[in-house]
């Protein structure tokens, strides 16, 4: 069974986690610094790769009310641009999905205060973190 790649984006960092074979867990992959959105791309579908994943989940970030917000809609956009790139690279049959992430950061960040981790290491990692949170709660309501 292939994995699953999930995708907290933001303006400055992408944070990556990735499933297990069996599609129950998440765990955290790495941080991308964003650099420009070809390259930032390119890194998303390297993972892919060197990770055999059949989907790719980004975290959509609503609005408390559900509306779309400006961040919501960058990372539409960026959502669109990776699908483009897989396409362009023959890798359409990498789906791209978006998933309500709401709360997942600040659950990312309770999480790892509780269990004792510094400010500066939340701050270094808060990302991935909110990416494992919204890849586990796609995987719960996502079942095989």
């Amino acid at each position: 069974m292939k994995r699953v790649l999930g995708l907290d984006v933001g303006d400055v960092r992408i944070g990556v986690a990735i499933s297990d074979e069996l599609r129950i867990t998440a765990r955290g992959l790495f941080t991308l610094i964003r650099t420009n959105i070809k390259a930032d791309t390119q890194r998303i579908i390297d993972a892919v790769t060197a990770n055999d994943c059949s989907d790719i989940i980004i975290g959509l970030p609503l609005n408390l009310s559900g509306d779309d917000s400006v961040q919501t809609e960058k990372v539409r956009e960026f959502a669109e641009k990776l699908e483009n790139k897989l396409v362009s690279n023959g890798m359409q049959d990498i789906k791209v999905k978006l998933y309500d992430e709401r709360f997942t950061t600040i659950l990312a960040e309770r999480a790892m205060k509780e269990a004792g981790a510094k400010r500066k290491k939340v701050k270094e990692s808060i990302d991935r973190q909110a990416a494992v949170v919204m890849l586990e709660d796609w995987l719960a309501a996502n079942p095989l």
